[in-house]
This record gives structure tokens, C-alpha cells and sequence, in this order.
């Protein structure tokens, strides 16, 4: 990953630095499984305690995943290994039976608002701007299991806004949405804040926090019962999609048509 991905452990705190700041550490596929292999790690080591995820450059936690690797997108199967993939690695965070904590500065969107999402509590640096505008860049749509993921934790009526607005929530909104737990002044602040609410947690009974964890995870998996294989493959095979990551990448306003 040529430190894309930075791996830090110190007294019973990992803490992964998502490490692409000249791209707004937008996500490679490597970068994703990077952290379901921490997660692995973090689960399986009982000298780690708690896990924090944060982003380098205190401009962005996750701008999303990288758009270049949708250039390869041509069947319908493609976006479903693809939903499948990220999945993966949303459902490996969200299992980890340590508490985890998304330290968040900058922009937080598409992808990487999915990893904060699964994050058990989130931190947010005054800069902090969290969203899901595929309504304005891509066209494409979220899985079932993450429309589900974001209706439990901010509710259908501020997700059904986030995504047909295509706006990003500013610090003090998603604070008051509980999208946000704290709001810290700078990025630097955040850090010091992630890093001793990290200690705090990890004095605490392992048990007790597992258990909350595994009991707030059973009332959301009700929901992904759902089908929604068809919406994804409707929307990652339209010419609208393939319209959105052109106008991404080249930098101009895309074009849609509904098709």
C-alpha cells in the first residue's frame, strides 16, 4: 500500500491513519482490506483494547473510495463484487468486539462516511463535513445494508435530505443529528481527544462494552433482510454512472439523463 494505510499500537490503543492526504485520503481497494485486516487484528489480540481510525492532514477523514477504480466497471456483476467487497470490510470494523472510534476532520464522504458510520462512537474536528452527495458526483446509489446502517443511526428523514440534497453536514449539525459525538476546535485537539477517550474506554469492563456492541448490532441486522441487489446493479450500469465518473475525473459538471 506504499503507507497508505498507517498501523500504530501502543499501550492497548491501534490506531490506523488512512494516509492518501494529496488525494483526501480517498480509499484504494487495498487501503479497505488494509483495515478489514486490522480489524481482524484488533478482534484477535487481547492487548489491544480499543481502535481508532483517523485520516492524515487534518483535511479529510475519507474523501470516498478512489474514482478511478470504477473506470472498470462494465457488467452488473461488477457492482455487485464491488458493494459486496466494501461490505466486507464495513462488516469486519463493525464485528470488531473492541470499541471503535472514528477521529474525523475534513471531508467525510461516500466511503469513508460508510467506515465512521460502523465506527461505535465519532469524534469530529471543528472542519469536520460528513455526506453521501452520489446524487451530484457519481449517480450511483448506496447498498441496502448501508441505507440501513445510515436510517438507524441519523434517522430516514436527515438520510432521505443528506442524499437528495447531496450536501454535506457541517460540524455542529451532525453533532445535534448524533452523527457526531464531540466537536473539538482543531484537528490537533481532535487527536489529543480521540487518543485520551481511547484510554478512558479501554480502562473500562471488556465485557460490558462487547455486549453493547453485539446487542446494538443485532437490532440493525433486522433490517438488512432487505433485497436491494437490483437497485445497486440499476444504478452502477447506467449511462448516468459511467456519465458521473467521466465528469468526475475531468473535472466538469456531469450530464444526466436518467438512463
Amino acid at each position: 500500500m506504499d503507507n497508505e494505510l498507517l498501523e500504530q499500537i501502543e499501550d492497548g490503543i491501534a490506531i490506523s491513519t488512512l494516509n492518501r492526504p494529496q488525494a483526501r485520503n480517498a480509499m484504494t481497494f487495498p487501503m479497505y482490506e488494509g483495515l478489514a485486516a486490522m480489524a481482524a487484528r484488533v478482534t484477535e489480540d487481547p492487548a489491544i483494547k480499543v481502535w481508532v481510525i483517523t485520516g492524515a492532514g487534518g483535511k479529510a477523514f475519507a474523501a470516498g473510495t478512489d474514482i478511478n477504480q470504477f473506470r472498470a466497471f462494465k457488467t452488473p456483476q461488477d457492482a455487485l463484487d464491488y458493494e459486496a467487497r466494501i461490505d466486507k470490510v464495513l462488516t469486519a470494523i463493525e464485528r470488531c468486539p473492541k470499541p471503535v472510534i472514528a477521529a474525523v476532520a475534513g471531508a467525510c464522504t461516500g466511503g469513508g462516511a460508510a467506515i465512521a458510520g460502523v465506527c461505535d462512537l465519532r469524534l469530529g474536528a471543528a472542519n469536520a463535513r460528513i455526506g453521501l452527495p452520489i446524487a451530484r458526483t457519481l449517480g450511483n446509489c448506496l447498498s441496502m445494508a448501508n441505507y440501513a446502517r445510515f436510517s438507524a443511526l441519523i434517522g430516514p428523514a436527515r438520510l432521505t435530505d443528506l442524499v437528495f440534497t447531496a450536501r454535506l453536514m457541517e460540524a455542529p449539525e451532525a453533532l445535534a443529528a448524533g452523527l457526531l459525538n464531540e466537536v473539538l476546535e482543531t484537528p490537533e485537539a481532535l487527536a489529543e481527544r480521540a487518543l485520551a477517550l481511547a484510554k478512558t474506554i479501554a480502562g473500562h469492563a471488556p465485557l460490558t462494552l462487547r455486549a453493547t456492541k453485539e446487542a446494538l448490532r443485532r437490532l440493525r441486522a433486522a433490517a438488512l433482510q432487505v433485497e436491494g441487489d437490483d437497485l445497486v446493479t440499476m444504478c452502477f450500469t447506467s449511462a448516468d454512472f459511467a456519465e458521473g465518473v467521466d465528469a468526475f475525473l475531468t473535472r466538469r459538471p456531469p450530464v444526466w439523463k436518467g438512463a
